[in-house]
């Protein structure tokens, strides 16, 4: 359900299962009370119960831990002022979990809540990724303080470190044999092919920067460059982009840094895409209060449990129909992340 009447309109339907483990005296309460109680919860306490539960069932993240943000376009509220909201969220790739997020007023202040969500998580070992605005020197640090490595993609908003790595691989590394490149492992290249789109990645690193060290010793960790080439063609014509970044895992190969950077693009599908299409957000006018930060917070539980539960091959969408009318099925993916239920 999308909206607090069809909650309502849902709870009346199952009012017999809901009074077989919560005490209803008042029978089903209307929407207006559903809603206002959304926006009374404080989102602190939603979130710390979010991340225990997370913690809790999630055991030991391994592989890449995914950092980005997204926007709930339709929770602005201009009669009131209000800036739609934007959410940090951590994404465990290989595990297909969403391990914690923070709102924020606006993208730039991703800056300040990236740092908060690294306290928060326990990433020894993993990968952790971020897009050009996480690159901050104070975030590196964090995560290598964590025990964890990062991949940071370097922009404009680092510019004389991006400059050092663009002319690097342009004069030194580019014009390369690629063969021998690859037999090195500093080279690799990946192809795939989407409704008659054709995308080519090239993966280029270099772990011998005590040139680029010397320069940049502020980078706590720093221990390797790398660069994508992805040409993508679509009806014959072919466009071209490069992306940078510098990572910490010492002797980090091509392949492997390829695998972390394609992982880390994989957010888009695994949880943005699934959260506008499976859910509906961005078309969301939940808005009031503290309604919309805690309503994304149930967005992400139902898609941890969906996520987990895969014996029924539908999407995300129509997972969570099958949910709303068949208990058996429902009582199943409650079941798949241990909510404690029987």
């Amino acid at each position: 359900m999308d909206t607090w009447n069809e909650i309502e309109d849902w709870a009346k339907s199952k009012r017999e299962w809901l009074g077989s483990f919560l005490e209803l005296p008042g029978g089903i309460p209307s929407h207006d009370t559903i809603n206002r109680v959304f926006q009374m919860i404080d989102p602190e306490k939603f979130h710390d119960a979010f991340f225990r539960w997370t913690g809790s069932v999630a055991g030991k993240i391994e592989g890449v831990a995914a950092i980005d943000g997204k926007t709930v376009r339709r929770s602005r509220d201009d009669a009131k002022g209000n800036r739609p909201a934007h959410v940090v969220s951590a994404w465990a790739c290989e595990a297909s979990l969403v391990l914690g997020q923070l709102k924020v007023e606006e993208k730039t202040n991703e800056i300040k809540a990236i740092p908060e969500l690294l306290d928060i998580l326990c990433l020894k070992g993993c990968v952790v990724t971020i897009d050009a605005m996480g690159t901050q020197k104070e975030i590196a640090e964090k995560i290598i303080d964590k025990e964890a490595d990062y991949i940071l993609q370097v922009k404009g908003n680092q510019e004389r470190l991006m400059e050092d790595i663009a002319l690097y691989f342009e004069k030194d590394v580019f014009p390369c044999r690629k063969n021998e490149l690859a037999e090195e492992g500093r080279y690799y290249k990946d192809i795939c092919f989407d409704h008659g789109r054709q995308e080519t990645r090239e993966y280029y690193v270099e772990n011998e920067i005590g040139w680029l060290k010397a320069d940049h010793s502020e980078w706590k960790g720093l221990s390797g460059i790398g660069a994508c080439v992805s040409t993508v063609t679509e009806k014959g014509v072919a466009t071209q982009s490069i992306s940078y970044s510098i990572y910490s895992r010492s002797g980090m190969g091509a392949e492997e840094y390829g695998k972390c950077k394609r992982a880390h693009w994989g957010i888009e599908n695994s949880l943005h895409w699934v959260l506008d299409i499976g859910f509906r957000e961005d078309e969301s006018r939940i808005r009031a209060g503290n309604a919309a930060e805690n309503v994304n917070v149930l967005r992400h539980i139902g898609t941890n449990l969906l996520k987990q539960e895969k014996s029924c091959k539908m999407g995300i969408a129509s997972k969570r129909k099958k949910c709303g009318y068949d208990p058996d099925y429902l009582y199943k993916v409650l079941g798949g992340l241990n909510t404690g239920l029987d």
